[in-house]
């Protein structure tokens, strides 16, 4: 049920494939930063959204533990 928003590009797939993978584990994806937000998930080249994040205290996570916690679910 974690809600999850990419900026930036990802090294180890692409963000369509991240977000049907957390889609399939039952978590959503927002379209935009918010307090509602529980991870951003940071690549190559974040834009704006990472800024917001900081400002709104979002738990900000890189790619690979990004895959951490959908192996946990």
């Amino acid at each position: 049920g974690a809600t999850f928003l990419f900026t930036g590009s990802l090294e180890h797939m692409s963000r369509e494939a991240a977000q049907k993978r957390v889609r399939e584990r039952g978590g959503n994806i927002a379209s935009s930063v918010s307090k509602r937000l529980d991870y951003l998930v940071v690549g190559k080249d974040p834009g704006g959204k990472l800024l917001q994040a900081r400002t709104l205290g979002v738990k900000i996570i890189n790619e690979r533990e990004f895959f951490n916690i959908l192996d946990e679910r």
